[in-house]
C-alpha cells in the first residue's frame, strides 16, 4: 500500500484523523502540523517503533502499520483498544477517582490480570497520574503519583472506539526498536520519538521503561537509522535540540522547531523548547 499526506487511506470506514485516547508526556499532538510538513510525499508501509500515544499514527492511520514500543503494558492497551474495545470500556466503569483507589491499581500486579482488566488499570492510571508520565523504578513498576483533576474523564469511550478502527490491519509488537524495523525495505516510511537527549541534568523520561535509555542507546538508534538510510528506507526522526543529535544526524535534513513543554516541577521553566525534526530525505512540502 501506498500512503501520503494527503491520501492516507484506501478504505472509507477510516477517519481521516484520530485523537489519542492516552494523554502522553512528550507526545507529539502539538506538533502535527510540522511533523506533516516533514512527511515524504509518498511511502509504503509505515513503521513507528516507539509509539508512546501514536498521535502521528492516529493522525493518519492505515492498515499493514508496524506500530512497536518496549512497554509491554502500552502495546497491550493497543492491542486491546484494536481487538475489544467494548470490554474495555465497560472494565473502566468500574474505577474511581480517589487516592485510594488510584494507589491499589497502581500496586497491582499487571502479570496476574487479563488483557482486559490490564489495559484498563494502564488507561486508568495514564488519565489519572502526573501528566500521563509513565515512569517505572529499575524493577520496572511504575511509580508515577496521582495527579490532581477536577474531574478527570475515566472512560473516553468516543476516543477508544475511533482508536479501535484506526487500528484494524496494525501489526502491534513489544520490542526493541532495533527488532522492530528488520524487515523494513525500500520505499518504507520510519518515524523514530525516541526518550530525547536532555538538555540538561536529569530527565524522567529516561525511566520510561527499567532498562532506561542512555547515550549508547542514542548512538546505536543513529546507527540504526544510516542503516535503514542504506537500505533505501526513508527515516523521520524527532529529539532534542543539542549537540550530540545534529552530530548524530550530520548530513541529513535537519528542521528546528519550538516546541510547547508543560512538565517540570518549577513552573518557570515551562515553555516553549527548541526541537529537532530530522530527515533522510527531502520534505515533500519544504
Amino acid at each position: 500500500m501506498e500512503a501520503s499526506a494527503a491520501a492516507r487511506s484506501d478504505r472509507e470506514d477510516l477517519p481521516a484523523a484520530t485523537k489519542p485516547f492516552l494523554k502522553w508526556a512528550g507526545g507529539k499532538r502539538r506538533l502535527l502540523a510540522e511533523l506533516h510538513r516533514c512527511l515524504p510525499a509518498t511511502w509504503s508501509r509505515y513503521y513507528e517503533p516507539f509509539l508512546g500515544g501514536g498521535a502521528l499514527y492516529f493522525s493518519m492511520p492505515q492498515p499493514d502499520s508496524c506500530l512497536s514500543d518496549v512497554n509491554v503494558e502500552l502495546t497491550c492497551c493497543f492491542a486491546v483498544v484494536r481487538d475489544k474495545p467494548e470490554q474495555l470500556i465497560a472494565h473502566l466503569g468500574t474505577h474511581v477517582y480517589s487516592q485510594e483507589h488510584y494507589q491499589w491499581v497502581r500496586a497491582v500486579n499487571p502479570d496476574v490480570l487479563t488483557d482486559v482488566e490490564r489495559a484498563s488499570r494502564f488507561v486508568y492510571l495514564n488519565r489519572t497520574c502526573f501528566n500521563g508520565l509513565w515512569r517505572v523504578n529499575r524493577r520496572g513498576e511504575f511509580n508515577t503519583p496521582m495527579g490532581r483533576y477536577a474531574n478527570p474523564r475515566l472512560v473516553p469511550a468516543p476516543e477508544i472506539r475511533a482508536a479501535s478502527r484506526a487500528l484494524q490491519g496494525c501489526h502491534l509488537s513489544a520490542t526493541g526498536f532495533r527488532e522492530a524495523v528488520t524487515d523494513c525495505r525500500s520505499g518504507d516510511l520510519v518515524y523514530f520519538d525516541p526518550p530525547y537527549v536532555p538538555a540538561g541534568g536529569y530527565a524522567d523520561f529516561d525511566r520510561y521503561h527499567a532498562g532506561c535509555f542512555g547515550m549508547a542507546d542514542h548512538q546505536d538508534l543513529a546507527d540504526l537509522a544510516h542503516e535503514l538510510d542504506g537500505r533505501g528506507c526513508q527515516v523521520l526522526l524527532s529529539n532534542s535540540d543539542m549537540p550530540l543529535v545534529r552530530r548524530l544526524y550530520s548530513g541529513w535534513e535537519i528542521t528546528t522547531i519550538s516546541a510547547p513543554r508543560s512538565i517540570n516541577c518549577v513552573g518557570s521553566r515551562r515553555g516553549p523548547v527548541a526541537e529537532l525534526i530530522i530527515t533522510n530525505y527531502r520534505p515533500a512540502h519544504d
